[in-house]
Formats: structure tokens, C-alpha cells, sequence
């Protein structure tokens, strides 16, 4: 292929896309088309506000959709991560505010109490044998009371004004060199990435990408990059880098290197494509699906730390409403398959820009709650279309 230089690229490519080997193709076209159309009826959608916004936005539900990537790619679902985000938000607020803990050790607790949780239902399903649709969707209920019973009868506490909590999605590093250093860090790391496993393919006997595709791969991600750190930092009114998108960023490179460079990562991709044949393999199944679980717990309670920041307090509806459907659409619509075994956990990013792109702008263009929810639903549908689609054109192509 790479001796034939673009011709053999094109033609590596359409192969791909007639096999059902699709990736992320969709996703990027769809941000391109939702791009142009918004900023077409609005002017200020690629503002560095409206950027912010939709970074601020997708990170407490981009976080719990990471943990619901990895349930997707074990071949179940957990529709308890709405109502462990509640717990977890309303745990820090009881400790923080009724018992005047320090806050980081509320955090702290918040997070060990989705891990529980997760813990517990992954127990129920592996040990037990529940079907994991029924475990989570028990947890959805008893865990939704068990948030409103700590809140206790008023129903709401708020997040103290200087909070750790208040700072998730209230600071931004207004400093320009720190967005600018992010980018440039990024653009390193996926470099250096590239080589280190273009050097372990050929020390492997393998043929690997030339430098001239590094370097292309590489200046793609740094416009891209160095185009957003712009956008936040320059503009007059931007604020500059929201610490929200750091952490975002953070918890999706930690988790992308538990799923792909760790044998637990490997584990879980091998029970999602087949439980027996994995258990025949030597994995300990149920291992892994107790601690999937309680990964998407973790990761549930911190996205709700995030919904108390943005919302200014734990409230009883925390969790509540299209949550739990934006969490799993986001995994979805950024190319987890629904099917089991295959996904990556960049979908969390992915899905969930797509999702808070098509809100800030519908917002901005004044259209009303109802459309978004139409809007989103069709994209859903859309997505798993195209997951089916590829998934049956890839048996056909003798690929799956």
C-alpha cells in the first residue's frame, strides 16, 4: 500500500469503507456538517464562548460516558450511571457542607462510593448471574431514592462558593501559554506515540508507517489543536483554557492506556467479543466484568461532581431526566459498538462533542428543548444504523 503512495492509500481506504471498516469516519463528517451548518445561521458558534461551552458542557457527561465505553465493549449496559452520579454528587455535598469534611477528602469518598456501586452491581451480574440490564436498572431506582434520602427534605445543597468542586467547571487558566502548552503537549504525545510504535512494529518485523505519514498525521492534529487553543485564548471576551477540558482530556489518555496497552484492557475487549472463548482462554471473566463495572461507578460519581459544579449544587433531579441517554448516546454515537467487542474510548470525546455541538447550537438559534431531544434521537438512530450496517457488511466481507 505504501509503495504505491496515494493510489495505494485511496485504495486501502475504500477498501476499508466497502469491508464496513468505517472508524471514526462518520463522526468527523457529521462535526464537519454540524460545523458549517450552525455557523452558517450563526456567526458566533465557533466563537471561543460558544468552544468553551461545549468543552465546559461535555466533560462531566464525557467522563461518565469513558466508564459506559468500556460496559459497551464488554457486551452489556449499565443504566444505573445516571443515578451513581446523584449518589456521588450527593456524598461530597453531605461530607463538604453538613460535615464540614475537608473537600478533597469528600471527593475522595464520592468517587470509593460509585466504585462500591459499580462493584456491587458487577457482583450481582458476574457472581449472581442477574442479567446486567436488570441489576442497573434496579440500581437506577433504589440508588435515584437513596441520593434523595441523603439529601435529607430539602432536597438541594449548594456547592460552597471557592470549592474544588465550584473550580471543575468555573476556572479557566486564563494565562494564553497554558492552552498554547496543551496543544503543543498533545501534539508531542501523539508523535512520539507514532514512532514508538512505528520503531516496535519494525523491531517486530512489521511494516510501519514512513516518516512522511508521521509527519502528515502529526501537522493534521497540531492545526487542529493549535486552531482551538486560538480560538480560547485570543479572541476578545475568551477566557482562555477551561480547567473542565484538562481533566476531560486526562481521564480519556488514562483510560485509552488501561484499554490498549494493559492485559486487563486486552481482557476486556476478549470477554466482549466472546465470553467462553475467552474463559477458555484463561481469563478470569468474572473478574473482569465486576471491575468493568465498577470503573463505570468511578466514573459515574465524577461526572456528577462535575453536573453539582455546573448546576452550583447537588440537588435530588441531579442525574435525573435525558442524562442517562446522553451518557449512552455519546459512547454510541462516537463508534462503541452496542454489540460487544469493539469501540475505542475516544467515542466518549467524540459522541459527546457531536452532542454538545447540536445543542449549543440549536440553543443559539432559539429552538426549543423538544427539537433538541428529537434532533439527538435521530442521531442515535443514525449511529447504530451505521454500527449494524458495518458490523453485518464486515460478515459479509469475511472481516468480522
Amino acid at each position: 500500500m505504501r509503495e504505491e503512495g496515494l493510489k495505494g492509500y485511496w485504495t486501502e481506504f475504500t477498501r476499508k469503507v466497502r469491508g464496513g471498516e468505517l472508524g471514526s469516519l462518520p463522526v468527523l463528517i457529521g462535526l464537519i456538517v454540524i460545523a458549517v451548518v450552525f455557523q452558517s445561521q450563526n456567526a458566533n458558534f465557533l466563537s471561543a464562548s460558544s468552544i468553551a461551552n461545549i468543552a465546559v458542557y461535555s466533560a462531566g457527561l464525557g467522563i461518565m460516558a469513558v466508564g459506559i465505553v468500556f460496559v459497551l465493549i464488554l457486551g452489556e449496559i449499565d443504566l444505573s450511571v445516571s443515578s451513581v452520579a446523584g449518589v456521588g454528587a450527593a456524598v461530597w455535598a453531605v461530607l463538604t457542607v453538613n460535615s464540614g469534611l475537608n473537600d478533597w477528602l469528600s471527593i475522595v469518598a464520592a468517587l470509593l462510593a460509585g466504585l462500591a456501586i459499580g462493584l456491587l452491581n458487577g457482583f450481582f451480574f458476574a457472581k449472581v448471574g442477574v442479567p446486567a440490564f436488570v441489576v442497573t436498572l434496579a440500581g437506577f431506582l433504589a440508588w435515584s431514592g437513596f441520593q434523595i434520602w441523603l439529601l435529607g427534605s430539602e432536597g438541594t445543597i449548594n456547592v460552597p462558593s471557592g470549592s474544588v468542586v465550584e473550580d471543575l467547571t468555573g476556572y479557566f487558566f486564563a494565562d494564553k501559554a497554558a492552552a498554547y502548552g496543551l496543544a503543543a503537549v498533545a501534539v508531542l504525545a501523539y508523535a512520539g506515540s507514532l514512532l514508538r510504535n512505528g520503531k516496535r512494529r519494525r523491531a517486530a518485523g512489521l511494516a510501519s508507517r514512513p516518516v512522511s505519514e508521521v509527519v502528515l498525521r502529526t501537522g493534521a492534529v497540531a492545526v487542529l489543536c493549535f486552531a482551538v487553543a486560538y480560538v480560547l485564548n485570543e479572541p476578545a471576551g475568551a477566557r482562555g483554557l477551561p480547567l473542565a477540558l484538562v481533566i476531560f482530556l486526562a481521564v480519556l489518555l488514562v483510560a485509552d492506556f488501561v484499554a490498549r496497552r494493559t492485559t486487563f484492557g486486552r481482557q476486556v475487549f476478549a470477554v466482549g467479543g466472546g465470553a467462553e472463548a475467552a474463559r477458555r482462554a484463561g481469563i478470569n471473566v468474572d473478574r473482569v466484568r465486576i471491575l468493568v463495572f465498577g470503573i463505570s461507578g468511578m466514573l459515574g460519581a465524577f461526572g456528577g461532581l462535575f453536573i453539582a459544579s455546573l448546576q452550583s449544587g447537588a440537588s435530588k433531579s441531579l442525574g435525573g431526566g435525558n442524562t442517562l441517554m446522553l451518557v449512552i448516546a455519546a459512547a454510541v454515537i462516537g463508534g462503541t459498538s452496542l454489540f460487544g467487542g469493539r469501540g475505542k474510548v475516544w467515542s466518549a470525546l467524540l459522541g459527546m462533542i457531536v452532542i454538545q455541538s447540536i445543542q449549543q447550537g440549536l440553543n443559539m438559534l432559539g429552538m426549543a428543548s423538544e427539537i433538541q431531544y428529537m434532533i439527538t434521537g435521530a442521531v442515535l438512530l443514525a449511529a447504530v444504523v451505521i454500527d449494524s450496517v458495518s458490523r453485518r457488511t464486515q460478515k459479509d466481507a469475511g472481516r468480522a
